[in-house]
């Protein structure tokens, strides 16, 4: 199952348990401090998440890590991944995602991707840039623009089946770990989990060819 008809990159917020901190606390820890007091109380700090972040994402908070995914068009298998935590926009991690081995020249991603500086690592790479167009303020997408988009959507919208089915299927994404070093693992299994019901689903029922 070799990775082909171009590369589908995403990423999925993965919760984790809310830290009740103080505005100090945080601003702190967002500086990569640990707050005194908890260095003075040992139990506590074990149970304190110094790695998870906050974002806002369609005018909800969410706090914890993201899942950055790039997966293969022909079998949406996932090919690499990263994990860091939810303030990393998606854009800052997109070069190591990228997928060599990939037979398909295209890459697909929502808008949150496209700049010039990854416009200009695509072409570096001779890849095809499929990613979605942004429109701004006072300047919105042509209509020839959004029909572009609208094709691009069918292609890319499949990499969401990933998040959904991790959610739906695997009992959920929200991890109760403490720290990126395991919600690496966490997030690390849930995608492994995923390859390995993904790899079940393409090859049942195949026929087989017998051995002499």
């Amino acid at each position: 199952m070799f990775a082909r008809q171009g590369q589908l990159i995403d990423a999925s917020i993965v919760p984790v348990l809310v830290q009740r901190n103080t505005r100090e606390e945080n601003t702190n820890i967002k500086q990569g401090e640990v707050p005194e007091e908890w260095q003075e109380q040992p139990r506590k700090l074990q149970q304190k998440d110094t790695d998870a972040r906050w974002v806002k994402k369609n005018g909800r908070s969410h706090y914890g890590y993201k899942n950055h995914v790039n997966a293969d068009g022909k079998h949406k298998i996932i090919r690499t991944y990263t994990v860091t935590d939810a303030s990393v926009h998606d854009s800052q991690v997109f070069d190591p995602l990228l997928d060599s081995s990939n037979t398909g020249k295209q890459v697909f991603a929502d808008s949150a991707y496209r700049s010039n500086k990854i416009n200009s690592t695509l072409k570096e790479r001779g890849l095809k840039n499929e990613i979605h167009h942004k429109g701004y303020r006072g300047m919105p997408l042509t209509e020839a623009k959004q029909r572009v988009n609208h094709k691009r959507s069918k292609i890319r919208a499949t990499v969401e089946h990933i998040f959904g089915f991790q959610q739906n299927s695997l009992g959920g994404k929200f991890i109760r770990t403490i720290g990126i070093l395991r919600a690496r693992t966490k997030i690390g299994l849930m995608n492994l989990a995923y390859n390995m019901k993904r790899y079940v689903y393409l090859t049942k029922n195949k026929p087989t060819h017998a051995t002499k």
